[in-house]
């Protein structure tokens, strides 16, 4: 017996000492010196050579090592390498960027057959698969002038349901085989918000738009706790693979929260989620029961702001515009909800202390969400709460100092107009193009401007974003001299976007978003300044480090 507590108190001792080693571990001052490195401090951006800091959170940073007091630290040499504040996106879906690495990939492809040449290598190495999904086609790349049809999929797989959403999200692709599963015919209406696409006798076609994808959605099985698990782990890979250590979701489920929870209690969170309800319905009323969660896992998590919809999306003209669409003059898009229904959804969120996060793509649904911001104003008073409009792409010029006017974010995603200009005057004219993807007009008039992405419409890599807000033009550098270059940002702008605005959009600005005393350590490490090197090289930078918290989430292979 005496031996057993002998080795049970020295057994205890171990395990102490190894938990104070790690505490110890975590809180000792780290200096790293010897970088290049750039914040926003007190608003304005510095250069700097060193920083410090301890459990988790910056000392300072410090233009001379010199004065580093260093006897008591570990010391790190940054080797000349540069530092950025860690970057993050204001608007993305990391729940879907972790399906789509587990579905057919469809980005990028630039023809109807190199898309069904993708589905069919899919089809062919997942043959145990019930139903065949995928995300990313665009038929506006692929030179066609129409939808894709169900027909054109028979021919790749007939025997098992194929669902493909497109890049956008608002529109999706299915063969006869989904179509007949759903009971899909052609006396099936679409819902509110939607629209079928149908051939000139009136028969579904095998495109959804919208609202109208839920009639093909409601007949795929959710996915499994264990397949949601797996693409949060993807998700969380590349973000943090490309340097963000904050992310905002664009609506999150109930089981998606707790599913960000229970890696936040584990340790395993490697880049920050601030959060957004998906919708003001039954999730809201879930999630909301306990109200705004502000910080949950030493700002790991928030929960306080909720995603609502006001149209669809430009390229499959579902973005609600005031007047027909220039290339299709008998369509004005899809008008979610009305002035009065989109006044008491944000009513009902911000009364409950959320922010509320609309999206509105199309010039109507601008000054809809507008409109109702201004009436929930009126009835509630200024709150502080930030309400934003998440992407604002095409903004009646009239509309634009609303923004400022009533203290809206304007939640933009820079490559979103350099995938568009192939269309986008297309589809609005040469007038409304004005008020199109107008992130300089935004940002002289004093709005707050925070940048995403969208992912994974668009890529996940936050340089791809800070390039086309610089230069407005594709990776090969076209149109020379960018695509409407007026509204270009600078550099110092693209990068605040990417960060301190971020913050600021997710009431975070306190916390995050520069590495400035008392905020997170979360940084990164990359292979060129994107402040010297030409313009067209800032999209291949390449992310070598990740940091949250004082801790190193991502380091590349060498």
């Amino acid at each position: 017996m005496s031996t057993l507590r002998s080795s049970l108190v020295l057994f205890l001792f171990c395990v102490l000492a190894i938990s104070s080693c790690q505490k110890n571990n975590k809180a000792e001052k780290t200096v790293i010196k010897n970088v290049q490195g750039y914040t926003f401090y007190n608003g304005e951006l510095k250069a700097f050579s060193a920083i410090a800091f301890e459990n988790g959170k910056v000392i300072d940073v410090y233009s001379d090592a010199s004065s580093v007091e260093m006897e008591t630290a570990k010391v790190i040499d940054g080797e000349g390498q540069i530092m950025l504040p860690g970057l993050i996106d204001a608007h993305g879906h990391v729940m879907g960027l972790g399906f789509q690495q587990m579905n057919a990939d469809l980005t990028g492809t630039q023809s109807l057959k190199e898309t069904l040449a993708r589905v069919d290598d899919y089809t062919t190495k997942y043959t145990d698969i019930n139903w065949v999904k995928g995300r990313g086609w665009n038929h506006t790349h692929w030179n066609i002038g129409r939808f894709p049809t169900a027909d054109e999929l028979d021919k790749i797989e007939h025997e098992r349901p194929v669902w493909l959403t497109r890049v956008d999200g608002h529109a999706g692709w299915a063969n006869s085989k989904a179509m007949e599963k759903a009971g899909i015919t052609a006396d099936t209406k679409a819902p509110k918000g939607g629209k079928i696409i149908r051939d000139k006798n009136g028969k579904p076609t095998g495109v959804f738009v919208d609202a109208a994808m839920s009639l093909i959605e409601s007949e795929i099985p959710e996915p499994t706790d264990e397949e949601r698990r797996l693409a949060f782990e993807k998700a969380l890979q590349q973000m943090r693979s490309h340097g963000l250590t904050g992310a905002h979701d664009a609506g999150v489920s109930v089981e998606a929260w707790n599913l960000y929870k229970d890696f936040a209690d584990n340790g395993k969170l490697t880049t920050r989620i601030y959060a957004m309800i998906s919708d003001d319905g039954n999730t809201f009323d879930t999630l909301s029961e306990i109200g705004p969660l502000s910080s949950y896992a030493n700002d790991k998590l928030a929960l306080r702001s909720v995603k609502l919809y006001a149209d669809g999306a430009l390229g499959s003209r579902g973005a609600a515009m005031i007047e027909p669409y220039s290339d299709d003059p008998n369509n004005k898009g899809l008008l979610f909800v009305s002035e009065e229904e989109l006044t008491d959804r944000i009513s009902k969120i911000a009364s409950a202390g959320y922010q509320a996060n609309v999206h509105a793509i199309g010039d109507r649904a601008n000054r809809v969400a507008l409109n109702s911001f201004d009436n929930v104003k009126d009835s509630l008073g200024e709150q502080g709460l930030r309400h934003r409009i998440e992407h604002a792409q095409i903004v009646s010029l009239n509309d634009i100092p609303r923004f400022k006017e009533l203290d809206i974010i304007a939640s933009m995603q820079p490559t979103h107009a350099t995938s568009d200009m192939n269309m986008a005057e297309d589809r609005v004219g040469p007038e409304r193009i004005k008020g199109g993807y107008a992130w300089q007009t935004f940002w002289e008039q004093g709005t707050v401007v925070a940048s995403g992405s969208d992912f994974p419409v668009e890529n996940v890599n936050p340089f791809y974003g800070l390039y086309s807000a610089i230069s407005r033009q594709d990776h090969q550098g076209n149109p020379e001299g960018g695509w409407y270059p007026s509204e270009r940002l600078s550099r110092v702008q693209a990068l605040k976007s990417f960060t301190i605005n971020a913050a600021y959009a997710g009431h975070q600005e306190d916390v995050l978003g520069s590495l400035e005393p008392g905020k997170w350590a979360d940084f990164i490490i990359i292979d060129r300044d994107i402040f010297e090197v030409p313009a067209i090289e800032i999209w291949q930078t390449e992310v070598l480090e990740s940091w949250v918290a004082g801790e190193q989430v991502y380091k590349a292979e060498q």
